[in-house]
């Protein structure tokens, strides 16, 4: 694993992005994007099985979490800025890309793949999809007002492990990863999460609407693989079933799971490298 970091400019001025990069400099890339509250480490167990057949893995921290700069604004918290921030690792690559996104992680490769001219090709979408209902929207919003300081942390771990259990059935060894990887140095001792506790601001003043993203999903062309959390509260069944009904879309359910998927268990990773590899798209899932 390696970490490495670029400037990017939005118009409040220059800023950092990090991420960590596994396998070969000459690999075909895959860029492996988290959810809203996570970082790029969520990804270590994907990136490295993905590493070891030769792709080129990078898991960028969106900006406000792990390594990458908290923005002056939060207002600033939002998609377009992440797809800014995003689009200069792009342009650093210049070529073709694989896009593996989790929830918000997906609403950028979304974003990204409907852009003529996007490097894009395949997308996996990790339980998000082209409607978010509303209820989903202020579920997040409630667990984002909540603690980001802890005494410890297995404290930290115990929050993770209460707002997080729809990862599904992780391990010991997963959830203490998950917990080292989202923790830092609170100021006044003890630990916080990883990421800025401002990016709740864009989800308070107002109440949760629904997310319409269709205008997005209506303008991707790669081939996608779907993945829903079969227990999803966001990604509901009738919108992945529409989305799944189009040519070059497959959707597989994962048991056990709510939002979203951990991709840390094997069959879960194994079904994102059979779809990267070209031998993982067909109907239905």
């Amino acid at each position: 694993m390696r970490r490495n970091r670029l400037r990017f400019m939005l118009p409040h001025g220059f800023f950092t992005l990090a991420w960590t990069e596994w396998g070969p400099e000459d690999g075909a890339p895959v860029l492996c994007v988290h959810g809203l509250t996570r970082n790029g480490r969520d990804f270590d167990a994907l990136a490295a099985a993905l590493a070891g057949t030769g792709r080129r893995v990078l898991c960028p921290d969106l900006p406000g979490r792990g390594g990458s700069d908290f923005l002056p604004d939060p207002a600033l918290y939002v998609p377009p800025t992440y797809v800014a921030a995003l689009s200069h690792l792009l342009a650093r690559l210049d070529g073709p890309v694989d896009w593996v996104g989790t929830s918000l992680g997906g609403i950028c490769g979304m974003a990204v793949a409907a852009t003529p001219g996007n490097p894009i090709r395949r997308l996996v979408l990790n339980d998000i999809g082209a409607h978010v209902p509303k209820d989903s929207v202020a579920r997040i919003g409630d667990y984002l007002g909540q603690a980001t300081e802890f005494a410890d942390l297995p404290a930290l771990e115990a929050h993770l492990r209460r707002v997080h259990a729809p990862f599904g059935a992780l391990t010991d060894a997963e959830w203490h990863h998950l917990a080292e990887t989202s923790a830092r140095a609170a100021p006044g001792g003890g630990v916080a999460l990883h990421y800025d506790p401002a990016i709740a601001l864009p989800f308070r003043g107002a109440p949760a609407q629904d997310m319409d993203l269709s205008p997005l999903w209506e303008r991707v062309t790669a081939p996608v693989l779907l993945l829903r959390g079969a227990d999803s509260d966001l990604l509901l069944p009738e919108t992945a079933r529409a989305m799944a009904a189009r040519p070059g879309v497959r959707l597989v359910e994962i048991p056990g799971c709510g939002h979203a998927p951990a991709l840390m268990e094997a069959g879960q990773i194994g079904l994102v490298a059979a779809f990267l590899r070209g031998t993982g798209l067909g109907a239905g899932g």
